[in-house]
């Protein structure tokens, strides 16, 4: 298996964590009823961790969309590489330090982290645009 698929099962994982994370945290701010319930009804802003956490998860929901079409691009284009792997795992492993360092509400940092997850990124599509 190409481990540009690997990496992308992984960051599916990382997403699920993402979710279960702030839904966990939100659930003990709001209780089991609203998060059983219909959750129509207005709720107090949330808590510093709980919001963190929901800011994390969209923020890696955006850009999961464009690991898959990197790692997926490479090995349905027939381009992946060394390199393109190399790429994929930077992405993942700075994605997983960004969680934490998110929640934690770890200022500058988190946002190198991110730029790094970002260059891994890059270096995951680069032969996209070459081929």
């Amino acid at each position: 298996m190409h481990p540009e698929l690997l990496i992308l099962a992984l960051g599916a994982l990382l997403l699920l964590v993402h979710i279960f994370a702030a839904a966990h945290v939100k659930t003990r701010q709001y209780g089991v009823t609203w998060n059983m319930g219909a959750r129509d009804e207005e709720l107090p802003p949330l808590n510093p961790l709980a919001g963190r956490l929901v800011r994390a998860q969209a923020n890696f929901q955006e850009t999961f969309p464009i690991a898959i079409v990197a790692l997926l691009g490479v090995v349905v284009a027939g381009v992946a590489s060394p390199m393109t792997a190399l790429g994929g795992w930077i992405w993942l492993g700075a994605r997983l330090v960004y969680l934490p360092l998110y929640a934690a509400g770890v200022p500058k940092v988190r946002t190198l982290v991110f730029v790094v997850s970002l260059v891994g990124l890059g270096m995951a599509i680069k032969p996209l645009f070459l081929s």
